[in-house]
């Protein structure tokens, strides 16, 4: 017998996503709803060979659901993750909304599967950012073998990590550059056509961003609070694919050669390293593709037991829908949760 899904937010970019890699990964649901708001209601959205109608949120019983996929945002996820959780089903939220919550795992399966059991208390699990999301699966395998100090990275991150707006954001300043035309700022504080913005999310008291605050707060969470991470989080014109510059200083000795090794048998990894023109991964490799990307990995010098590398990913795949619905799959594969509705 199988689960009954609900996709919260089935219109947005990685609500549609979700959907993609539900039907991908033949997750085992017998029912897959889309679900979003008021406004919405009626759309079609594309789930494997099938189209879904689109449901209004408010308007769904979520009591003979198994497992909802939450990504409308941190407002609506606060509103409705709580409610949804009481009707006894376990929502997986993208937003940010519960990330910090002591009561709510912040989970990347390839990092910390273990800590997933922790749902039980709210019937809630967060994804983290999808920035830090790329960096703990690298993190994870190298900290193990030589316990990671600090880690100093700078991104590079897309604009559809800001949504469907901010990519027509882009196209629409990059054809106006090139047709002469009206280069209109709207979504972004700056142009982000032939632009880089040094800015994301909301600036806090420190002179750091949310982005950027979030990145510490979650890989602390997630892999050790012992870990000091400083970070530099910039807006890049790339339609798909976040991008990072990792520095990282560890307690032991690890040359670039072992931690090579370790990152080519770590899970969800794929290192690329050719020390040689285009033998490294870029984001437009990395699009449409679930694994995290390694190249560029080598020794720094000028810090005891120093390394750095560069690291890609999807962001709205592994950064957002495909962490999301691995989690899921954690779920159902470890029997933490069993579909409501019995077979007749």
């Amino acid at each position: 017998m199988g689960y009954k899904v609900a996709v919260v937010g089935a219109t947005g970019n990685v609500g549609r996503e979700m959907l993609d890699i539900l039907a991908e990964r033949a997750f085992p649901a017998d029912t897959v709803v889309a679900l979003a708001s008021r406004r919405s209601l009626g759309q079609e959205v594309s789930f494997g060979d099938k189209t879904l109608k689109v449901q209004a949120l408010d308007q769904y019983d979520f009591s003979g659901t198994d497992i909802c996929l939450m990504s409308a945002g941190g407002e609506t996820s606060k509103e409705w993750s709580p409610r949804i959780g009481q009707q006894g089903c376990v929502v997986i939220d993208n937003s940010s909304a519960f990330r910090y919550d002591s009561d709510v795992p912040l989970i990347v399966p390839e990092v910390n599967a273990d800590a997933v059991v922790g749902f039980t208390k709210k019937n809630i699990i967060a994804n983290p950012n999808c920035s830090t999301a790329q960096l703990v699966v690298a993190l994870k395998p190298l900290h193990e073998a030589a316990t990671i100090k600090r880690v100093v990275v700078a991104t590079y991150q897309s604009v559809s990590g800001a949504g469907k707006d901010a990519m027509d954001e882009l196209f629409n300043q990059t054809r106006a550059v090139f047709t002469a035309g009206e280069v209109k700022v709207q979504k972004f504080p700056k142009r982000i056509a032939f632009n880089v913005i040094p800015h994301i999310d909301v600036f806090m008291e420190d002179g750091s961003t949310k982005e950027e605050w979030k990145m510490v707060a979650e890989t602390k969470k997630m892999l050790d609070p012992k870990i000091k991470l400083t970070a530099t989080c910039v807006r890049v014109p790339v339609f798909i694919g976040h991008s990072e510059a990792v520095n990282v200083e560890f307690e032991r000795p690890l040359s670039a050669e072992e931690a090579t090794q370790i990152l080519r048998s770590a899970p969800g990894i794929l290192v690329d390293d050719k020390r040689e023109p285009g033998g490294y991964i870029t984001p437009h490799e990395a699009a449409g593709e679930d694994a995290t990307y390694i190249s560029r990995i080598r020794e720094d010098i000028t810090v005891e037991n120093g390394l750095s590398f560069w690291c890609v990913s999807d962001n709205l795949r592994k950064g957002a829908a495909l962490n999301t619905v691995q989690i899921a799959e954690v779920l159902v594969n470890r029997k933490l949760i069993s579909p409501k509705q019995k077979a007749a």
